[in-house]
This record gives structure tokens, C-alpha cells and sequence, in this order.
């Protein structure tokens, strides 16, 4: 299998090397398979963070 770069797949919720779904569909790349797995969790914190530095802005 290819060393990388590794992509979550959103409509399969696997993780695929380069070859794999439509860039439409993907989370990435991601430098280890590793990293690909815990892609929607890294979305969902940085999101998170996003949301926080918004409200902190905002001064909410």
C-alpha cells in the first residue's frame, strides 16, 4: 500500500490512499494513516476553536 498522503473519505468513512474518491469527498491530505483516521475529530476541534475565538471576539 502507498505511504501516503492519506485522505478521510466522507462518504465511505475510511481512510484511502491518493488513488482513492473524488478531492470532493476527502478530509486532507494528512501525512500518516494515523493522522487520515482522526480526521473528522481534528475538524470538529479546530471548528471548535473557531467558534470559541468568535464568540471571544464578539465578546459573548
Amino acid at each position: 500500500m502507498a505511504d501516503g498522503p492519506w485522505f478521510f473519505c466522507l462518504k465511505h468513512h475510511t481512510v484511502e490512499p491518493r488513488e482513492g474518491c473524488a478531492e470532493k469527498h476527502r478530509l486532507g491530505p494528512y501525512a500518516t494513516r494515523e493522522e487520515a483516521e482522526r480526521g473528522l475529530q481534528s475538524l470538529a476541534e479546530r471548528n471548535e476553536q473557531i467558534d470559541a475565538q468568535d464568540r471571544e471576539w464578539k465578546g459573548d
